[in-house]
Formats: structure tokens, C-alpha cells, sequence
């Protein structure tokens, strides 16, 4: 999404010309710092070098002897301008106590008082001074020459400021040269940078930024699916609510990684799977959840966009509808039977045989009606008993007696509103009907051909148990299959565990999470014909969060 220009410059943009000045700013400070620095040990230097030539001189002892003569600028005036020459200095004046000069680079000023100052000599000391003197101004130092206890001369050595200065332009020319190398270089490397982070920001300006990330995080919040996005190093790097929500996550969730946050190992290995995951269904403690995974294409791997949307209420729906379809088939083989014994009576009665065709119908009404009967006075929740009756037919259909225990006891209004029927539906109807898909194979003989129950050679029964107890619903289903084996037993309950084939599985793995979200438990045990007992509790006084499963 590309939102309208607002700032004409980009946010790239924007940083190229501050870094791009305060590189500027930093090599001109550099260069300048540089410069005064130069300067100042050029002159340093340039002080050391007069000190060491005027001390050298004014402690020869060929220039005390030189003084004591009649003409001392016959001898010093040489000796002073080899010195001069030899060390690269300005001048060398060498001078009587009065300011007088024996010595001078221009001969002209020799006999003519000195320029500058030397009270400071004339009192011992030898000092330094920048002054204007016949050649410009200069660097000098002044010291004075003893003899014995006496003062006799005075020795000033200097190098001109002029002659300083071009020592320091011709280093400013290298200094300038790595100063602007440095900034060439700089403005590359920032170059290069921004270049980077254009591409990165999509040419956007920081503005633009700050709205497009205000929208997302509306946009997150307000979605009601759930997204979650990963890392390269399968971290956590985004959740919106709705995924926290799916995933019952806590709100500290985000830096973690997907094997950190205690969730099923299905689904954790299908969010950390590098392969796209299209509309796989799994489960979480509560919920139903359809998982979508799309890796970020990149040049490497940068992560993983995940999106989760809740089908518990779909799968609900779905179950209850499949327990609808069963009815009607149920209700379409009961009509079919109905009418074959029917037409049965009539022939009956046209033969003339009036008390067989009674004696029939008789037998035939009283196999339905007693566990119509049974139900109804024992189960007074409504839904418990229509599903109890639908299944029955659907059982016999298959060959499977389902009856109810003599236990069995629930009275009008002992369920709770807060116990959905849509979970007692979830929990008891897939229940019996894996119990019946176990009993069937007894009554089948394993040729897949249903035989009706009262005709089995072995009796396939399915023995439904359903009573409050102790503030507890108690829904308990045993058949007479051949059972769940001791190393299936911590499987069973895990989505896609079964014994018929692909695409099943997820009936037990649904009633431990509808027992789950109710604060029950589930247990599984050995009916006391052989086969597989599944024992529900569930609390009946408010939810206790306490789902378990127990293997025999």
C-alpha cells in the first residue's frame, strides 16, 4: 500500500543531505583542527630551532674571544651568517649590550640599533617574541652572552612568520588532499546507505512511515482472524489480537519462539514447517482452528506469514449437521422397514392369518418402544434423548444393539445453562458413534455387510450411560470391539489418531476439547465386554479448568 505524497522528500532523502553535511561538517572540523594544530607546531618547531642556534652561538667561546676585539664584526659577521645558512633560519644579530649590531643578513644594518626588545636579556634571560623587524615580522628568541660574570653581547636568532606560513601551506595542500579523499569516501559510503534504506522504505518519507504503521496496527486489531507473522529464526514477530486470542497465547508472546508456547506438536510443527500449509484443521485446548502458512519470498529466508481462522462453531455445525443426515437416513430405513412390516401384517390378514399378523405388529412395536421409553424416563434433557434415540436406529441399522444403563437417571432442569448442548451433542454423539463403528465390526464379522441386531450370532451392543453424580454429569459409552490396545491408549486422543482409513480422526480429539472448555475430564478404560470404555465427567456446579485424560 502506498500512501499519497505529503513531503516532497523521501525519508532516504532526508537522511543522504544530513549525513552528507555533518560528514562535511566533520572534515571540515578535522581539516580545520588539522590546520591550526600544523600551524601551531610549525611555529613550535621554528622556536625550538632559533632557541638551540642563538644558545649554540652565545655560548661559543669563539664568539666571547671575537667580542674582545677592536672590530668584532670583521670575525662574527662570517661565522654568524654560516650558522644562518646552515640551519635555515631568517637571521642571526649578533649585538653589543646597547642594542648595537656586529652582525646582520643585510650588511647595510650592521652598526644600527637593534628592533625588539632586550631588557629581558640584559637581565639574563633569554626569552622569545614575535616582532616586526627590517625583514617582517618574525620569530626571534634573545639571549645574552657572558663573559666571566658580565654581560659583553647579545644573540637574536629568528625565522620570519612568512617563512612559518608557507611550511604550513605546503602541508595544507596534503591536508587537503586526504580531507577531500575522506569526504569523497563519505559521501559514497552515505550514498551506498541511503541507497539501501530507499530501497528498504519503498522511497517513502518518514511521515508517510508513521501513517502506513498507524493504519497497520488499526488494520491488525481490527481484523477478526488471526495473523501471525515469524521470523527467519521462527520468532514471534507480530500477533494481532485475534491470534492471541485462537491461539491462547499471553500478551509476552511476541520475541518467543513457536516451540516455546506450549502449543499442540501438530500445530506447532505445521508453523514451523518450511513447505506452505493450505486450510489444515487443528486443535488447541478450546478451539478448532484452520491454519494458512505462506513463507516470505526473499533471497533468503525472512520468515513466516501465518493466518488462523476459528472453525470451532463451523465444525459444530458440521457435526450436528452429520448427526441430522444420520437421522434422516435412520428415518429413511425405518420407513423402508416400517412399510415391509406392514405390507407383512396385510398379507397376513388377507390369508386370513388375523392372529399372527397381530402377534407381529406386537413384537415389532414393543422392540421399538421400549427403549423409547427407557430414554424418555430416564433422560429429561431433550437434546440427550433425541440424540440417544437417533443413534439407536442408526445402530441397528448397522447391526448393533444400542441400550441405555439401568443407572442411567437425569431429571428435568439438573444441567446447567452454562453446559452448551451443542458440546453434550460433540461429546456423547461422537462417542457412540466410534462405539458403534468398534461394536460393528463384531456384528459384521469383518465383511462390512450390516446385519440387523436381533439377527447377530454375536451380540454387538453399545451400552450408553448418562446420570448426574456427586455435582457431576457423568456420560460413560462401552462397546464389545475388540477395544483400544495399551500402546494406542496416549494416542487416541490426538487429532487424526484411527483404525478406519485417512481422513478421520478428529471425533475424540473434539471431545477432549469440548470436555476441556466445560472443565471436565475424559477417561478411557476397558468395557467389561472386551471393548473400549469412555467416561466423561463434567462439572456441573460452574467450570474448573481441569481437563484430563486417563489411559487404562
Amino acid at each position: 500500500m502506498r500512501l499519497p505524497r505529503t513531503v516532497p522528500r523521501s525519508l532516504a532523502g532526508q537522511l543522504f543531505a544530513m549525513q552528507a553535511l555533518l560528514v562535511a561538517a566533520v572534515v571540515a572540523g578535522c581539516a580545520f583542527f588539522a590546520y591550526a594544530s600544523g600551524r601551531s607546531q610549525a611555529e613550535e618547531t621554528a622556536a625550538r630551532q632559533v632557541r638551540a642556534a642563538a644558545l649554540a652561538m652565545a655560548g661559543s667561546p669563539s664568539v666571547r674571544e671575537a667580542i674582545r676585539t677592536p672590530d668584532p664584526s670583521a670575525v662574527l659577521q662570517p661565522y654568524a651568517e654560516k650558522v644562518r645558512e646552515d640551519t635555515g633560519i631568517a637571521f642571526v644579530t649578533i649585538m653589543d649590550p646597547e642594542g648595537v649590531r656586529w652582525t646582520h643578513p643585510d650588511t647595510s644594518q650592521i652598526g644600527r640599533g637593534f628592533i625588539g626588545h632586550t631588557e629581558r636579556a640584559l637581565l639574563g634571560e633569554t626569552f622569545e617574541e614575535t616582532y616586526t623587524g627590517t625583514l617582517g615580522p618574525s620569530i626571534r628568541v634573545v639571549t645574552p652572552v657572558h663573559d666571566g660574570d658580565r654581560i659583553v653581547g647579545l644573540v637574536s636568532a629568528g625565522i620570519t612568520v612568512e617563512r612559518v606560513s608557507t611550511q604550513v601551506r605546503e602541508q595544507l595542500g596534503a591536508l587537503g588532499t586526504a580531507a577531500g579523499a575522506a569526504l569523497a569516501l563519505g559521501a559514497l559510503g552515505t550514498y551506498v546507505i541511503n541507497a539501501r534504506l530507499r530501497r528498504h522504505t519503498h522511497g517513502m518519507n518518514a511521515r508517510e512511515l508513521s501513517r502506513m504503521h498507524t493504519y497497520h496496527e488499526a488494520t491488525l486489531h481490527a481484523v477478526r482472524e488471526g495473523l501471525l507473522m515469524l521470523d527467519g529464526q521462527r520468532r514471534v514477530a507480530l500477533i494481532n489480537d485475534a491470534g492471541r486470542e485462537l491461539l491462547g497465547l499471553a500478551p509476552g508472546s511476541v520475541g518467543r519462539r513457536v516451540d516455546e508456547l506450549s502449543l499442540p506438536a501438530p500445530l506447532t510443527g505445521a508453523l514451523l514447517a518450511s513447505e506452505p500449509r493450505v486450510d489444515e484443521v487443528h486443535l488447541t485446548a478450546e478451539r478448532v482452528i484452520v491454519v494458512n502458512t505462506s513463507p516470505v519470498v526473499g533471497g533468503e529466508r525472512r520468515g513466516t506469514v501465518v493466518t488462523l481462522r476459528d472453525h470451532t462453531e463451523l465444525q459444530a455445525l458440521s457435526g450436528e449437521l452429520d448427526s441430522e443426515r444420520g437421522f434422516t437416513q435412520a428415518l429413511r430405513s425405518q420407513a423402508h422397514e416400517a412399510a415391509n412390516r406392514l405390507h407383512t401384517v396385510v398379507s397376513l390378514i388377507e390369508l386370513g392369518r388375523v392372529e399372527e399378523a397381530v402377534d407381529f405388529a406386537t413384537a415389532e412395536l414393543e422392540l421399538a418402544q421400549v427403549l423409547t421409553d427407557r430414554v424418555v424416563g430416564a433422560v429429561a434433557e431433550p437434546v440427550l434423548a433425541a440424540l440417544l434415540l437417533g443413534k439407536a436406529a442408526q445402530a441397528n441399522e448397522r447391526g448393533v444393539e444400542l441400550v441405555l444403563a439401568e443407572d442411567s437417571l437425569i431429571d428435568d432442569g439438573a444441567l446447567p445453562r452454562s453446559l452448551a448442548p451443542r458440546d453434550l451433542v460433540t461429546i456423547l454423539g461422537n462417542l457412540i458413534d466410534n462405539a458403534v463403528d468398534a461394536a460393528s465390526e463384531t456384528a459384521t464379522g469383518g465383511s462390512g455387510v450390516p446385519v440387523p441386531a436381533q439377527r447377530t450370532a454375536t451380540r454387538a451392543l453399545v451400552t450408553v450411560t448418562a446420570r448426574t453424580e456427586f455435582g457431576e454429569l457423568l456420560l460413560r459409552v462401552a462397546d464389545t470391539g475388540a477395544g483400544i490396545g495399551p500402546d494406542d491408549a496416549d494416542e487416541v486422543f490426538r487429532r487424526g489418531w484411527t483404525t478406519h482409513g485417512t481422513g478421520r480422526g478428529l471425533g475424540l480429539a473434539l471431545v477432549r476439547q469440548a470436555a476441556h472448555r466445560n472443565g471436565g475430564t475424559v477417561t478411557l478404560g476397558r468395557a467389561p465386554g472386551g471393548g473400549a470404555e469412555f467416561t466423561v465427567r463434567l462439572p456441573l456446579a460452574g467450570r474448573t479448568a481441569r481437563a484430563e485424560v486417563v489411559a487404562p
